[in-house]
């Protein structure tokens, strides 16, 4: 069954290969990006969306239900990263990650929910990541923002019993994407004159190396075409190389102090 579906950050990364693959495969899919690449014949419609921005995207909600009638499903993929320690991150790019992240999750959630309550009926996707479940070295203020979402899901799961919609979450591990070579990095720590200069070098050369060799994003696009069709999805799901999947059953099981003895040694600190 064909349905209407809004994507956020859909014109790269993993939002672009889920709008390309749910188009594909019949549905009506609305892409929203900041800066928007022009329609494909066959593919899904863009349009211009800044989600930190609240009126830009109720407008935007607002106009998708009068051209469509309603929205079946919201999958919220928008997002940026930055690195650095967080003793030397400048507050501008902090708010940064996290009115993209965070505040502009909420500000689609928001602005979908009316609908969705009308119609009795639809499924909010938030795109997570493994760092929402572990916090990582040099990329605290990511972490943070994706801890946030799973805080937020976990609460508005319980609070839309009974009204016929459905939200979970999708913790991605690392993919092969355009996000490495966009992440923002705090300049001051790339001197040599910044004590966390050394690890930081090493540990974010481990990162970009995990990243690099990381999934093919249609992984993830073929996921959410199998959960667009869930009735009662689980509260997340994960998808990434099998060890990365074993590290959060690792962390689950073990003391918390042993964990970071095992991150810390992955990213060779």
């Amino acid at each position: 069954m064909s349905k209407v579906i809004v994507i956020t950050g859909a014109s790269s990364g993993i939002g672009r290969a889920c709008a390309d693959h749910l188009a594909r495969k019949g549905h009506t899919v609305i892409g929203l990006s900041r800066n928007p690449k022009t329609d494909e014949p066959g593919h899904f419609k863009a349009l211009r969306c800044d989600i930190t921005d609240k009126t830009t995207v109720s407008n935007t909600f607002d106009n998708i239900a009068r051209n469509h009638g309603r929205v079946d499903v919201l999958i919220n993929c928008a997002g940026m990263g930055i690195s650095g320690p967080i003793e030397e991150t400048e507050m501008n790019l902090a708010r940064l990650q996290m009115e993209v992240n965070f505040w502009g999750t909420v500000n689609t959630i928001q602005a979908v929910l009316p609908l969705m309550r009308q119609q009795k009926s639809g499924l909010i996707i938030t795109v997570s990541s493994i760092g929402g479940l572990m916090g990582l070295p040099f990329q605290g203020f990511y972490s943070a923002g994706k801890f946030a979402l799973e805080g937020l899901t976990e609460a508005l799961r319980m609070e839309l019993k009974g009204s016929g919609i459905q939200t979970c979450l999708v913790n991605p591990g690392d993919f092969r994407t355009e996000f490495t070579a966009r992440r923002r990095k705090n300049e001051r720590s790339l001197r040599p004159d910044s004590p966390y200069f050394e690890q930081f070098k090493k540990s974010m050369a481990q990162i970009e190396e995990d990243e690099k060799g990381g999934k093919d994003p249609q992984i993830i696009a073929k996921l959410m075409e199998k959960l667009v069709n869930t009735r009662t999805p689980a509260v997340r799901f994960l998808s990434g190389a099998f060890e990365q999947k074993l590290a959060l059953y690792i962390k689950r099981t073990i003391p918390a102090k042993w964990f970071e003895k095992i991150l810390s040694a992955h990213y060779k600190i």
